[in-house]
């Protein structure tokens, strides 16, 4: 059974009798109380004889909600799209060149990352035309900052690849990261554990952090993972199939 709220019920009621009033019936104010309690008592007969047009009355404020949210999304995405695509520091992976870009805000601890990485995986290796973007976004405590500090600090000590190594393999982590299992796992993929280690609480990724915290601030991201492809902002995990069917629609947009 479907519950809502009385005030909710009440208010649909009330607009539902309005809109098939007479003009000069409108004057609520004006009614005596024996005249309210005749017109509460016809709004409850109504609805108790259509009870199903409480839920479409319902299911039309959701779809309205929806789509006022949706166009503000894609506002607050075109408004930060440079940012988003190009800032000149995240990782990009993919095809640079491709023509959809997919932006990831992403915690190496949030479990539907984790998913998501083969999902995403899956996606690009059936399109070769798709540019990933990665947006370091750690909000799940102390651990997953500084397993996004560590692979920043790949990135600026040994160059995209390395970062990817690292990125991949934190995916994978399972245990609670710390400057000893960081460095074993620095030193088991080849990599200066040293130089690495050194920079993680440089200025360079203190600023990586803060300004991928605000951008997904200005853009009311919560959540890892959100994803942002092309002008549309998608708020939580999505399986490859239906990243592959929104990539083939944004590319029909486009005629």
């Amino acid at each position: 059974m479907i519950r809502f709220p009385r005030a909710l019920a009440a208010g649909i009621a009330t607009s539902l009798v309005l809109l098939s009033a007479p003009v000069q019936a409108l004057e609520l104010t004006s009614m005596s109380d024996a005249e309210r309690a005749i017109f509460g008592a016809e709004v409850r007969a109504y609805l108790l004889q259509n009870p199903e047009v409480i839920i479409e009355a319902v299911n039309l404020l959701e779809q309205r909600q929806a789509e006022a949210e949706s166009m503000q999304d894609e506002a607050l995405v075109a408004a930060n799209l440079e940012e988003l695509q190009n800032d000149g520091y995240s990782w990009v992976g993919g095809n640079p060149d491709g023509d959809i870009t997919l932006v990831e805000f992403m915690d190496y601890r949030c479990g539907y990352c984790r998913k998501a990485a083969t999902e995403v995986a899956q996606l690009l290796a059936k399109d070769g035309n798709i540019k990933l973007v990665i947006k370091e976004f750690p909000i799940l405590g102390e651990a997953s900052v500084l397993s996004s500090r560590f692979a920043i600090a790949t990135r600026l000590a040994a160059g995209a690849n390395a970062y990817k190594q690292v990125h991949d393999a934190l995916i994978e982590f399972r245990g609670e990261p710390n400057d000893v299992v960081l460095r074993r796992l620095a030193e088991g993929l080849g990599l200066d554990a040293d130089a690495i280690l050194a920079l993680m609480d440089s200025p360079e990724v203190n600023q990586e952090l803060a300004q991928n915290h605000a951008l997904a601030q200005r853009l009311k991201i919560s959540g890892t993972p959100t994803f942002v492809m092309e002008d549309e902002l998608l708020r939580g995990f999505l399986p490859a199939g239906q990243m592959s069917d929104l990539v083939a629609i944004k590319r029909d947009q486009r005629g």
